[in-house]
């Protein structure tokens, strides 16, 4: 090779050497990070709607610092489907929350994911909360607990129950505000206060059926059955496309040891408002109970196909598919349940 040719390759090849390596010690190109609302969103519809995975991204939304107080108690109404150490962790945490907001939403949490007897020692602290409504949350959230299970939080409940109560004699001309009144007599056995509270909300709303409802309860309490369901009769004739009484006489009825003809009345509920998991859940077990096992595991089903979330519809249908030894459908649920949240208790405890 001639001397200016062996001159140009080796300038060609300290050319090319050189472009590779600005090429390979280029900066990086940036790249665009995810949309934090973007991830957010899609975890939120990802726990909502049951799809695998859902517990973790639930998880890891909440762990973020940076949420919008909103969001974060719009997270915290989900969480009860994911049970798991680590929620109780992340809802546990929140109870310290700076905002109400979330404290109030941490409260609900902890009320769907931990049993009765076990949540007081976590809950009764917030009885003592600055701020009144979490006071009122936390006092809900206790209020059905034996004295036993309030342990040291008996006397603090008492204390908020009373000022629960002041709160709602300020709104007399409030229907809500009289019927929640009336509830709680009804809870503290005090009848003549809640029927004078229940008249109340009749007077101000006539078409209220919740406050028909609490009558028909406050009857019962006091030994008027025949009383209790001539209203309910009365009601349904006025009100026949009503889901609600639909679903309150059948109740009623269970109540009364009539469940054969309490499924009349909870199967029209679930007839008027199909997508109630409320009302479908209580007519399945209605419907076990009367050992129409493959009619409750049909509306199990149902409610799952609508609410693939719904973790309690769940454990219920793996509870009757076993019943019926249907072992292969078990599988199947259980293999559902762990893609949505492998650290589900029930896996653990081998449903």
């Amino acid at each position: 090779m001639t001397q200016p040719r062996r001159y140009l390759a080796i300038s060609l090849l300290s050319a090319l050497i050189a472009a590779g390596l600005w090429y390979w010690m280029r900066p990086a190109p940036a790249t665009k990070a995810p949309s934090t609302s973007s991830s957010y969103s899609v975890a939120l519809a990802q726990a909502h709607n049951g799809q695998p995975g859902a517990a973790r991204v639930l998880y890891q939304q909440l762990a973020r610092t940076d949420l919008s107080d909103i969001r974060r108690a719009s997270l915290h109404a989900e969480l009860p489907n994911y049970p798991s150490p680590q929620a109780l962790k992340l809802a546990d945490a929140d109870l310290l929350h700076p905002s109400p907001l979330v404290r109030q939403a941490a409260i609900q949490s902890i009320a769907g994911l931990v049993p009765n007897a076990q949540r007081t020692l976590l809950l009764g602290p917030l009885l003592d909360d600055p701020e009144q409504s979490v006071r009122f949350t936390a006092a809900s959230a206790l209020l059905g607990l034996s004295p036993d299970e309030q342990g040291l939080y008996f006397a603090p409940l008492q204390q908020v129950i009373d000022e629960y109560e002041r709160d709602l004699k300020t709104r007399p001309d409030d229907p809500q505000a009289q019927g929640q009144l009336a509830r709680l007599y009804l809870h503290e056995g005090q009848l003549d206060e809640a029927q004078a509270a229940l008249e109340k909300v009749t007077a101000l709303d006539p078409e209220n059926l919740k406050a028909v409802v609490a009558q028909v309860e406050l009857l019962d309490k006091r030994g008027q059955t025949d009383r209790a369901r001539e209203l309910l009769a009365r009601q349904l004739e006025e009100h026949p496309e009503s889901a609600y009484l639909q679903h309150a006489l059948g109740i009623w009825l269970l109540n009364h040891g009539q469940t054969e003809y309490a499924l009349l009345g909870l199967a029209k509920a679930v007839e008027l408002e199909p997508d109630n998991s409320d009302y479908r859940y209580k007519l399945a077990i209605a419907l076990h109970d009367l050992d129409q096992l493959e009619a409750a595991q049909r509306q199990l089903e149902e409610l799952l196909q609508r609410q693939p979330a719904n973790r309690k519809a769940r454990v219920l249908l793996i509870r009757y598919w076993k019943e019926s030894g249907q072992i292969q459908n078990v599988q199947v649920l259980l293999a559902q349940m762990e893609q949505l949240n492998p650290d589900d208790p029930a896996l653990q405890q081998g449903l």
